[in-house]
C-alpha cells in the first residue's frame, strides 16, 4: 500500500539555511584566526570547513532523496541520507584527528598569540548562531524524519559547544598568561570532535545496515495494541526500515481463516489507515495475512466464531518482544 508523498520543501529550505550560515561563519572564524594566530581558534575554523562540505553534500542528498521511485530503486532514494550522515561523521572525525596532531605540534613549537579578546568575541558570536541553527535543524529533522537534517543540526551544536569552550579557554589564557594552554584546549576540543564524529558515523551505519529503530517499533506496536480489532488475532514478524523520510513496515497479521479476500483486504486497509492516521509520520505497509489455527482460539476475540475449537481464556498483549518474533503467539 502506498504512503502519501513526504513533504520536501521544508527539508530543502532548512539545509539551504544551514549551508548559507556555515559559509558566513567559516569566513568569520578564519578572520578571527588571522587576527590572533591562535591554534585553538584555528581548530574551530578548520571544523567550519567540514560544516560547509557536509551541508553541501547534505543538500545534494536531500535533493536525491526526493527523486521518485523507479525500477532500480523500488524503495526510493531515501537511504542516501544515511550515507550523507556517514560522510559528515567521517569528516568530523578526520578534522578532529588533524586538530589533535596539529595542536600537539604547536605545544612543542609554540607560536605567538595576538588580540585574543577580539578573536574570542568573533568565535562567541559564531557559536551562538550555530546553536540556534543547530536546534532549528534538529527540530526540522525530527518533524520531517530526516537523519540528514538531524545530523547537520547535531554537528552545528557540537560546533557551538566547542566555540563556548574555546571562548572560555581564550579568556583563561589571557588572564593567566599561560599560552601553552592554547594547545591543550585545542587537543581537548579535538577529542570531543572525534567522539561526536564517531557517534554520528555509528548511527548512520546502523541505518545503512537496516538496524531497527526500537523507539519507532514500540510506537507502532503500542498503536496496534491500543486500536486492535477482534479479527486481528495476532501480529508477528514485524520489521521496520527507514529510507530517509520514508518508513516501511512489513508484518504478518493472523486473521480468521474463513474470511474471503474482500474481508481480508478490508482488515489490512483498516490497519494501514489506523497507523497512518496516528503515527508520527507517513508509513508504507506490506502486510501478509496468515490464517488462524485451532491453537489460536484461546486468545482470539472473535465473537460468534463458527469454527471455534476452544473457549477464549485471555488476551495476549502485543509487545515489541512477541510482535517482532516470526511465529504465532501460541508458540511462545
Amino acid at each position: 500500500m502506498d504512503a502519501k508523498p513526504s513533504k520536501v520543501e521544508p527539508r530543502k529550505k532548512a539545509i539551504l539555511i544551514a549551508l548559507s550560515v556555515s559559509m558566513v561563519l567559516m569566513l568569520a572564524k578564519f578572520l578571527a584566526y588571522l587576527i590572533t594566530h591562535s591554534n585553538a581558534i584555528l581548530t574551530d575554523a578548520a571544523e567550519s570547513i567540514v560544516n560547509v562540505l557536509a551541508s553541501s553534500f547534505a543538500f545534494y542528498s536531500i535533493y536525491l532523496a526526493t527523486v521518485p521511485k523507479d525500477t532500480n530503486h523500488p524503495y526510493g532514494h531515501g537511504k542516501v541520507e544515511f550515507f550523507s550522515a556517514f560522510l559528515e561523521g567521517a569528516l568530523i572525525t578526520v578534522a578532529g584527528v588533524i586538530i589533535i596532531f596539529k595542536s600537539g605540534y604547536d605545544l612543542i613549537y609554540p607560536q605567538p598569540i595576538l588580540r585574543l579578546f577580539e578573536g574570542a568575541a568573533i568565535i562567541g558570536a559564531t557559536g551562538l548562531v550555530n546553536m540556534f541553527t543547530g536546534y532549528y535543524l534538529i527540530r526540522e529533522g525530527k518533524s520531517q524524519r530526516s537523519i540528514t537534517l538531524e545530523a547537520d543540526g547535531r554537528h552545528l551544536l557540537t560546533d557551538a559547544v566547542t566555540s563556548a569552550g574555546l571562548v572560555g579557554g581564550v579568556v583563561l589564557i589571557k588572564l593567566t598568561g599561560l599560552y601553552w594552554l592554547d594547545g591543550v584546549i585545542s587537543i581537548l576540543l579535538g577529542i570531543y570532535i572525534v567522539h561526536n564524529g564517531y557517534k554520528l558515523t555509528r548511527r548512520s551505519v546502523g541505518g545503512l545496515m537496516d538496524e531497527s529503530d526500537l523507539d519507532l517499533v514500540k510506537e507502532i506496536v503500542a498503536l496496534m495494541q491500543k486500536n486492535r480489532q477482534d479479527p486481528w488475532i495476532d501480529v508477528h514478524n514485524l520489521r521496520a526500515q527507514q529510507y530517509g523520510a520514508d518508513l516501511h513496515i512489513d508484518c504478518h497479521v493472523t486473521l480468521p481463516y474463513y474470511f474471503d479476500l474482500n474481508q481480508v483486504h478490508h482488515e489490512i486497509s483498516a490497519i494501514d489507515e489506523m497507523i497512518n492516521g496516528n503515527a508520527s509520520g507517513k508509513t508504507e505497509l506490506f502486510i501478509h495475512a496468515d490464517p488462524c489455527l485451532p491453537d489460536c482460539c484461546n486468545y482470539c476475540h472473535m465473537k460468534e466464531c463458527p469454527v471455534r475449537a476452544e473457549v477464549f481464556r485471555n488476551e495476549i498483549t502485543w509487545t515489541i518482544d512477541n510482535v517482532t518474533k516470526n511465529k504465532k503467539h501460541f508458540d511462545q
